[in-house]
């Protein structure tokens, strides 16, 4: 504990509310350590006079009370917490708001529909490598739906209406007639008909968050047998979601419990939830769902605790930094240097015309020279391995899930039968020629960590270029490099077998300086 700080942030929701605990380490690394859930559907508890009742306001005080002794379990040294529209909208919103106070010791901030979108966006920018977009935050009693432009929100909008309001409205018991599901989608159609800049730009994606629209997610990876188990970023297309939603409505509430990967909880409210994403996505004439498993709470962290504005640089750089930060099992300068090294190589290749990989090929190389000794933490034998699963399975912001699977492949590589046997099981997610080209970047980041074997940095790349028959390193030398000569000679082979080339290392002379 004394080389870490731990924070704490809760989100009081009209349907849910969450406490994640937050861990900042001295080195810089960040991670959520736990969280916590309870079901209160305050929406639904708000009375015929538009406050929220008194047993709304005890299940609340039992929850708060909960989760403060929960954070002092944890040691946790500061806390935000937020409360959205269920109270904000309540009649005696200011009466709640002190109650807390008086009775659990959380200074709960009211967020405003603006303030709601805002913070959703927050999150949602410094975790996606999106540049343009529609951004929809389905909750439990509104629905926040904001433009955004060269990653840049423009502007945003709050409706009274989400999936736990709207269910009480429509159909308590969780049963959606057909006239119900054509009035719930009549009343977001017109809704959204209101604020016309929503239709103003077809074409773009529509970015998700909120639970019900994550749950959806969770379905359909089942459906479908996806093989990662991630959420964040993930994408399904306007005809899949037609046939989810249609699917869903027409089940009856009872039969609707037993869909893999819808929580019982859920059950009585996805269907509102999904009909309005739907009607906002045809009135935006968007192009495809894009899932964000970073929203609110996200945002109200790197608002309060972890600020530096918008995020104007490489997110999935940033993401693995923290990852090598959480997970470190070698020298920084040692990871710095095989990063430099396999990059470089790659440029020289790229500029002869060896290859014609792109920049998000680059990006998956250079992220897989930073991580592929983190698996050394779980184990060094076979620390291979264990990267790609820490790889795999850790969410790498601002990297596809494909381009999550390609890194993990290339910081693991040994060879390609073994990397087709690890990619066999992600064959849903991979497209043709991956194998290939895993086994060329892969060669690359064997051979920048050959040239620094001994993890000291005996050898300064001075410069990397390539003809159609060798690709020419220079070196300034600082030290003894006779392992890293030996490692480059046992990759030779392989080398030239992936690019057609020689490797020459041009001699150095020792550095003076």
């Amino acid at each position: 504990m004394n080389n870490s700080r731990r924070i704490g942030i809760i989100d009081i929701g009209s349907n849910s509310i969450r406490l994640v605990i937050y861990e900042q380490r001295s080195n810089g690394g960040r991670r959520i350590i736990s969280e916590f859930k309870e079901s209160a559907r305050l929406s639904g508890r708000i009375g015929p006079d538009g406050a929220l009742t008194s047993e709304g306001i005890e299940t609340l005080i039992r929850i708060m009370s909960r989760f403060r002794r929960i954070c002092e379990a944890h040691w946790v040294a500061a806390i935000r917490a937020a409360a959205t529209a269920a109270v904000r909208n309540a009649a005696n919103a200011s009466d709640i708001i002190e109650t807390v106070r008086r009775e659990t010791g959380f200074d709960v901030e009211l967020l405003s529909g603006e303030d709601e979108a805002r913070i959703g966006f927050l999150g949602m920018i410094h975790t996606i490598d999106i540049r343009d977009g529609l951004l929809v935050d389905i909750g439990g009693g509104s629905t926040e739906v904001s433009v955004f432009r060269d990653r840049k929100l423009l502007r945003s909008v709050s409706f009274p209406f989400g999936a736990v309001n709207t269910a009480k409205a429509y159909a308590s018991d969780g049963d959606f007639t057909e006239e119900a599901q054509r009035a719930i989608r009549q009343m977001a159609e017109q809704a959204f008909a209101s604020e016309p800049w929503i239709g103003d730009s077809p074409g773009l994606p529509l970015v998700v968050l909120g639970g019900s629209l994550r749950t959806l997610c969770k379905i359909h990876q089942r459906k479908v047998h996806y093989s990662l188990p991630l959420t964040h970023n993930y994408t399904i297309s306007g005809e899949a979601m037609d046939e989810l939603v249609t699917w869903l409505a027409s089940m009856p509430a009872d039969k609707r419990k037993k869909v893999d990967g819808l929580s019982k909880d859920r059950h009585d409210i996805i269907v509102p939830g999904m009909l309005i994403l739907h009607a906002l996505y045809q009135t935006a004439r968007a192009s495809h769902y894009v899932v964000s498993g970073a929203g609110l709470r996200d945002g109200l962290y790197i608002e309060s605790f972890a600020p530096g504005g918008q995020p104007d640089g490489d997110i999935a750089a940033r993401s693995a930094d923290n990852l090598l930060a959480l997970h470190s099992a070698a020298p920084a300068a040692h990871s710095a240097q095989v990063s430099r090294m396999s990059v470089a190589l790659f440029d020289a290749l790229r500029a002869c015309g060896a290859h014609q990989y792109d920049d998000r090929a680059r990006l998956c190389l250079h992220v897989a020279a930073k991580l592929y000794r983190i698996g050394a933490s779980v184990s060094y034998y076979q620390f291979a391995r264990h990267s790609f699963y820490l790889i795999a399975h850790a969410r790498i912001d601002g990297l596809s899930h494909r381009e999550i699977v390609l890194s993990a492949l290339i910081a693991s590589y040994k060879s390609r039968a073994r990397a087709q046997q690890l990619a066999a099981q992600h064959k849903d997610i991979l497209q043709g020629g991956d194998i290939d080209m895993v086994a060329r970047l892969g060669t690359l980041l064997q051979l920048g960590v050959a040239l620094d074997i001994s993890e000291t940095q005996p050898l300064e790349l001075a410069g990397a270029s390539a003809d159609d028959h060798t690709l020419h390193l220079r070196f300034r030398k600082n030290s003894d490099p006779s392992a890293e000569y030996r490692e480059v000679e046992a990759l030779r082979k392989e080398f030239k077998k992936w690019w057609g080339r020689q490797l020459s290392l041009h001699e150095p002379s020792f550095s003076t300086t």
